[in-house]
């Protein structure tokens, strides 16, 4: 699958796609698909005031427990429910209804602390050399 070039990735493997002041967060698909079978969503509350790099969510999997984090500051303004019955979603389609939640950036995010696609498919491809 490629990465779509109209977002961000994170070191931490999520992908930020900026309309305005509102960011939707997801995980890539490289994330998914070394997380293996995504059974659990720990979905982040609406309302809820996150820093830039914290931890906003627990993802658990056949494999293993992930965190998701915020790429930047501001307030959770959506949870993509749709997650807590199907968490499948994120396996079978990370960059569309697998999105996990959305976020009122306080300030614009820093480009120099993400990836455009093409700089992320480096950056997996150097590292997965290594597992």
């Amino acid at each position: 699958m490629t990465n779509p070039t109209d977002r961000r990735y994170t070191k931490s493997h999520e992908w930020v796609k900026v309309d305005g002041n509102e960011a939707t967060i997801g995980i890539t698909d490289h994330a998914q698909s070394e997380l293996t079978d995504i059974v659990f969503v720990d979905l982040p509350k609406v309302g809820r005031v996150v820093a830039g790099g914290e931890s906003v969510l627990v993802l658990e999997s056949v494999k293993t427990v992930a965190d998701v984090y915020a790429p930047g500051g501001g307030t959770i303004s959506a949870a993509n429910a749709e997650l807590k019955a199907h968490p499948e979603l994120m396996n079978q389609d990370p960059f569309g209804k697998g999105w996990v939640f959305r976020i009122t950036l306080t300030h614009p995010l820093d480009p120099s602390a993400s990836m455009d696609a093409s700089q992320y498919e480096t950056f997996v491809s150097s590292s997965s050399g290594s597992h």
